[in-house]
């Protein structure tokens, strides 16, 4: 018997291959409809909003078998995407999947060279020393743990006083930083150098098409968790899944005997759920919590560093708009801007969408004549504390004038109505991989605790640990499976 926490990929994965490993598994999540950071709502006025618009780029493999085995094509084409500055359009990535494949990186710099706008060709060479950083920053534990201490701006930028050569002040300022930001939520100087390498080379190194992403087609909760739910309610029973259980404390017990969950119910009263094994798959913010509440877990070494796991903001704005905003591309990046005229948010970074040309739902609601919608922009911030306490309007403008308007001018008609709105604020709600981090993040197999396993974006990643790495729903969803490997193996 199994208990899962946490309803998001983590846990979905995680319950998922359990039940496979043949588990009674009951999965318990706070949200009254369990989905984690994917799940879906929809406006007072009936429309289908969710917590920011999620890619899915070509080297999640897992994702993709799930898809298989669930039977859906929750998918768009993989499409190109557009980074912006305040100077404009500095790149444009094309689908390099759909071009004759080379040795890499080979293709990836001649395939994106025609579109940058803004950088030399001796900018774009000026990043070759990073890789020397990236054959070393991998090879053994003590390196990983090395390269994190240091700042990714540090060892980007390089350190030419010692010989050590980085990329051009350009480069790294029109592109790495905002990519990066946009890709793990944080500007360069805040974050690790070994999870920055991480992701540089995950999504652009490693295959020549690693980069292209594609997209829902719907919100995720509605076109993946809602099947996937369905089919795990087929295989597991009705209360396979519970949601509104908010789990208080975790009590392991005596070698041999079963755990404890204790959770508060909807009605308020405190429900207890044995278990042989217990599978903790929430975000980091919910670990710390039932870390601290639960002595057990609160004493036990290899969870001691949960407590001090940073974290950053997120703002996702959806805005239905009675007047057509044309885009140049479907999903867009944007980083740099003084949002709101506050110089302070200019490492606020993010993504722009149109969803109309993405969401089979937006695009019949924008042909429909009886309706008053014509367009659908979704607009996502990271690292976005400048920002927080803006009011939900001036979050709404922020969108219009000084992202699309600020990327695109003149996509959006000065005449625009807003008919509806949502404007949805996570504050800590996403890791944050700082530097020093890597050694307080826990392993899936928590060292001393033989029947408890952790899941999530925040767990390890560095040598011995799965290619999935990064804040992305790839490593979730693997971070779940190979909990559940565990558990079933132990």
């Amino acid at each position: 018997k199994a208990c899962v926490i946490g309803g998001g990929w983590a846990g979905f994965g995680a319950a998922w291959q359990l039940l496979k490993h043949g588990f009674d598994v009951t999965l318990l999540d706070s949200s009254p409809d369990p989905g984690g950071l994917s799940a879906g709502w929809r406006t007072a006025n009936g429309r289908a909003v969710e917590a920011g618009c999620k890619g899915f780029w070509r080297h999640y493999g897992n994702i993709d078998a799930l898809a298989e085995e669930l039977g859906i094509s929750p998918f768009t084409p993989y499409t190109s995407s557009a980074f912006y500055s305040p100077k404009g359009k500095e790149v444009e990535a094309p689908v390099l999947g759909d071009l004759p494949r080379l040795p890499t990186p080979f293709g990836t710099l001649l395939y994106t060279s025609p579109y940058f706008t803004q950088l030399s060709v001796e900018d774009r060479i000026s990043a070759l020393p990073l890789a020397i950083d990236l054959l070393k920053y991998n090879a053994t534990v003590e390196s990983y743990l090395e390269y994190d201490d240091k700042s990714a701006r540090d060892v980007f930028r390089g350190d030419p006083t010692n010989g050590r050569l980085g990329a051009s002040e350009a480069l790294y300022e029109q592109f790495l930083a905002p990519i990066l930001c946009a890709l793990m939520f944080a500007p360069p100087e805040e974050l690790s150098a070994s999870a920055a390498l991480d992701v540089l080379y995950g999504y652009v190194l490693a295959h020549q098409d690693d980069f292209d992403v594609r997209w829902c087609k719907g919100t995720i909760a509605e076109e993946i968790f809602t099947p996937w739910v369905n089919k795990m309610r087929e295989l597991g029973g009705p209360d396979v899944l519970l949601g509104g259980r908010r789990v208080q404390t975790v009590e392991l017990g005596e070698p041999g005997a079963r755990a404890r969950v204790v959770a508060s119910a909807p009605n308020g009263t405190s429900e207890i759920y044995d278990a042989d094994v217990v599978v903790m798959a929430t975000g980091v913010g919910a670990a710390r919590g039932i870390v601290s509440s639960s002595p057990e877990l609160c004493e036990c070494p290899d969870l001691a560093g949960i407590k001090d796991v940073p974290s950053t903001d997120v703002i996702a704005v959806r805005l239905f708009l009675d007047k057509q905003v044309r885009l140049p591309n479907m999903s867009n990046v944007f980083a740099g801007f003084p949002l709101g005229g506050d110089d302070a948010a200019v490492n606020v970074a993010g993504t722009f969408f149109d969803l109309c040309a993405l969401h089979d739902e937006y695009a019949t609601i924008a042909a429909d004549p009886r309706d008053d919608v014509r367009a659908v922009v979704e607009v996502d911030m990271y690292n976005a504390g400048a920002v927080l306490g803006l009011a939900d309007a001036e979050l709404v403008d922020v969108a219009l004038r000084d992202v699309l308007e600020g990327c695109v001018p003149g996509c959006v008609p000065s005449d625009v109505r807003v008919v509806d709105s949502s404007v949805l604020r996570f504050k800590g709600g996403v890791t944050k991989f700082a530097p020093g981090t890597a050694s307080l993040l826990p392993k899936t197999r928590v060292g001393g605790l033989d029947n408890f396993f952790v899941a999530g974006d925040y767990v390890w990643q560095g040598p011995d640990s799965h290619g999935a790495r990064g804040l992305s729903q790839e490593k979730a969803l693997v971070s779940g499976l190979c909990a559940a490997d565990a558990a079933a193996e132990w």
